[in-house]
């Protein structure tokens, strides 16, 4: 007897093979990947390698920037991270950024245990020493895993394998140690200092030396002994650079600069110590959630319960197509959009509000939006994926002014209300007329938290210090007074808005003839914004090249800035003279070399004079859908997504900084074929998807499909489009398109339609009507 061709006995040893490769996981897996399985915490951790993208950055003497985002064990918008350091940040010069974790290096020095400030951890083999020295070890980067909830790497001079996952307010640790005497665990407060108990042989507990913060720590098993220790800062006589050190053995108590403990234990060789640690604001309140969250010693049952966290997440959103890379870098991307707010007390918690008072949270409680940063586009992300968590975040806001007199403004600019607005008009329910008094107040007091507001109520415009000697490059001090008026001009037409849709028609009145104040710091003569002395006259050398860090711009050249009117790409274009001098305006934007002499360290991720790696014209990319050349907008985004994210030799490259989700958030929306260019509005820019297809489960229970038919890396040029059924003709779709569930199709080719969204009735709105 035979099958197919082959004995029995042949068919019996193949299945037995297979059945023998499954049980051992050596079997290919033939079911796709999970969202959860594409996203890796490493991207955005490492730096683009290749010069021509990266320009002249950084300054001498200070590492390129990277996306600089956590590879830590957390949970969506956790303020509890379990993640590596290693960047020994007590021993760095200050430069940029200080960020704990750089892809390229190559050291551990500890682990974080939960909040910001929390203590440092670190599992060592062998003798120690006191920090900030700290005993590190050499790591294996073919060993190091970051995935959602999950973080792991082999500590290569200790022969320890470390494991850390976490909930919302707890982490545990899994350390595996090779067989030794001489197993330590220290765990210490840092520079910021504070008190350290060791409670009994199997916990400790500490207190910050600032503020609020308490943690109690558990062992799975007893150590054998233990000690504390600190650092005596040096006196500036003749000690070292680090001072001096106490090290006290069998002591319990011990408070000051990197006060800490020392535990030994003797191990066998596997043998694993779990620790758990809690934060909160006292120790009954760090111990109760110790026990409510984390009361076992299942580390695997709390690693899944934090990825099913996330599966939740990113399972939001649904893609077809793309390449395995593509894809990867889009969870990645995906879930580092959601690393902020920070949740600061779910309802029921006890937090700290302003002053100091600790009250009960109403609600789930978050920290400040990063406005400047996320309010481009996060915020957008988020209401599409999870609106029950934004009203939320808008409550958490609204409370904020009301305990401060003011609407939090974040770093720069005043951008609130595009989230309040933005949201308003994609139909979350939610007091807005409550929260426009706030946002009111912020845009008319000039003691408020508007800079130099009163200029520019008075001017119309900011104007900027020029230093003695005015010197080429500029120096990096200044009011930013050309960009701030631009930004304010963009936040006070969201404010008419917002006043016309509560029937405050004086307010209207009042902030749209404001929101035309970005003209007064255009200068005709050359086709740039330009800063102003404060008797009007135009500053005097001015390079559109150069990165004038604060001076006139903010952390941008006069051509990034010149595009800083995303609420007015019509009245931009008649600036310029229409828009084929528009166009041709973008095209010498995107072609003109990155030839500076300043350095701007935030500058990095360049096409021609365009930078990717921070906030100022990331919408500049899809200004084409306004100028009537859809298809440069459509080329230029998928040349930005292939080029700037994962192109290095990692493959986990970011532009720049993140900055909480702004950059991740780029990303995503970028390669779903859509951006908020003014997240004030309800209107959505197209671009040209990455994916064949795309279902964004959408939080309000619909559905929104985007289909790209012969979508590839060759084919990137919208042919014709359908939505929800009908011919589109638009290079932008409104949210009232898709509210109610939407399908947008595409038919995608390797040539532009330069008929397609072309015509000028086909340009989406903007404040200025195109007189055609």
């Amino acid at each position: 007897m035979y099958v197919v061709g082959r004995s029995i006995e042949a068919a019996s040893l193949a299945l037995l093979c297979a059945t023998l490769l499954h049980s051992t996981g050596l079997a290919q897996k033939t079911s796709a990947k999970t969202p959860l399985e594409y996203a890796n915490g490493l991207v955005g951790t490492a730096p683009l390698d290749d010069q021509k993208l990266i320009g002249n950055a950084p300054p001498p003497g200070e590492q390129l920037y990277s996306g600089f985002t956590s590879p830590a064990a957390m949970l969506p918008h956790s303020s509890t991270e379990l993640g590596p350091i290693n960047a020994n940040l007590d021993l760095n010069f200050p430069a940029g950024v200080r960020a704990p974790y750089f892809y390229p290096n190559r050291t551990i020095f500890g682990f974080s245990t939960g909040a910001e400030d929390s203590p440092t951890i670190m599992p060592i083999v062998g003798d120690w020493t006191v920090p900030p020295e700290r005993s590190a070890s050499v790591y294996d980067k073919m060993r190091e895993t970051s995935s959602p909830g999950f973080y792991s790497v082999y500590l290569d001079d200790y022969r320890t394998l470390a494991e850390m996952t976490a909930t919302a307010w707890t982490g545990i640790f899994r350390f595996t140690f090779p067989q030794t005497e001489k197993a330590h665990i220290l765990l210490d407060w840092g520079g910021g200092g504070g008190d350290i108990e060791i409670v009994n042989d199997h916990s400790l507990r500490g207190k910050s030396a600032h503020g609020n913060r308490y943690f109690v720590a558990e062992f799975s098993r007893p150590f054998r002994d233990c000690g504390a220790f600190k650092q005596i800062p040096p006196t500036g006589r003749r000690d070292s650079l680090l001072g001096d050190n106490v090290v006290d053995p069998g002591a319990r108590t011990i408070s000051g600069n990197f006060a800490g403990a020392y535990l030994r234990f003797a191990t066998n060789g596997g043998e694993q110590i779990l620790v758990k640690v809690a934060t909160g604001l006292s120790y009954a309140m760090a111990e109760q959630r110790l026990q409510a969250e984390d009361p076992e010693w299942d580390f695997d049952r709390v690693k899944r319960q934090a990825e099913h966290a996330w599966a939740e997440k990113l399972n939001r959103i649904e893609v077809k197509g793309g390449t395995e890379k593509e894809k990867m870098l889009f969870y990645s991307c995906l879930y580092h959009s959601f690393a902020s707010p920070r949740l600061v007390a779910r309802k029921g918690d006890e937090f700290v509000v302003r002053g100091g008072k600790i009250e009960e949270a109403a609600y789930d409680h978050y920290g400040e939006v990063p406005f400047w940063d996320t309010g481009r586009n996060q915020i957008v992300l988020l209401t599409l994926l999870e609106p029950n968590a934004k009203l939320d975040i808008l409550r958490s806001q609204f409370d904020m002014a009301r305990e401060r007199g003011y609407m939090g403004t974040s770093f720069h600019g005043d951008n609130a209300v595009f989230m309040y607005l933005g949201d308003w008009e994609r139909g979350l329910k939610f007091d807005y007329a409550g929260v426009y008094e706030y946002l009111r107040k912020n845009a008319t007091d000039p003691h408020g938290p508007r800079g130099y507001l009163a200029e520019y109520m008075r001017n119309g415009w900011i104007s900027d210090i020029v230093p003695d000697g005015n010197p080429s490059p500029p120096y990096a001090g200044g009011k930013a007074g050309a960009a701030t008026t631009l930004e304010y001009s963009w936040d006070d037409y969201a404010l008419a808005l917002y006043a016309k849709k509560l029937g405050r028609d004086d307010d209207y009145r009042l902030f749209l003839q404001r929101a035309h104040n970005y003209r007064n710091v255009f200068d005709p003569s050359i086709g740039f914004m330009r800063g102003k002395t404060e008797d009007g006259r135009w500053i005097t050398p001015f390079d559109p090249k150069e990165p004038y860090y604060n001076f006139m711009m903010k952390e941008a050249s006069g051509w990034s800035t010149l595009w800083l009117v995303p609420h007015d790409g019509q009245g931009l274009i008649d600036l310029l003279g229409g828009r084929e001098k528009f166009a041709a305006k973008l095209d010498e934007f995107f072609n003109t070399p990155y030839t500076a002499k300043g350095i701007c360290r935030d500058c990095t991720g360049v096409i021609g004079q365009y930078v990717q790696g921070n906030q100022p014209d990331q919408q500049s990319a899809y200004y084409y859908d306004w100028a009537g050349q859809p298809w440069k907008t459509q080329k230029l985004t998928r040349e930005i997504l292939a080029s700037m994210y994962g192109s290095d030799r990692y493959g986990l490259a970011f532009p720049g900084m993140d900055d909480q989700g702004s950059t991740s958030s780029w990303y995503v929306m970028s390669a779903l074929g859509f951006y908020p260019v003014d997240p004030s509005s309800p209107d959505y820019i197209l671009g040209s998807p990455v994916f064949d297809q795309a279902v964004i489960h959408m939080g309000s229970g619909k559905d929104f499909t985007i289909v790209a038919h012969g979508n590839s890396a060759r084919n990137i040029y919208i042919q014709s489009a359908t939505l929800n059924g009908k011919p589109w003709n638009k290079p932008w779709f409104s949210h009232s398109d898709i509210a109610d569930g939407g399908k947008l199709i595409l038919t995608m080719g390797p040539e532009p339609n330069r008929r397609w969204g072309s015509a000028i009735d086909a340009a989406p709105p903007s404040m200025t009507v195109s007189s055609r």
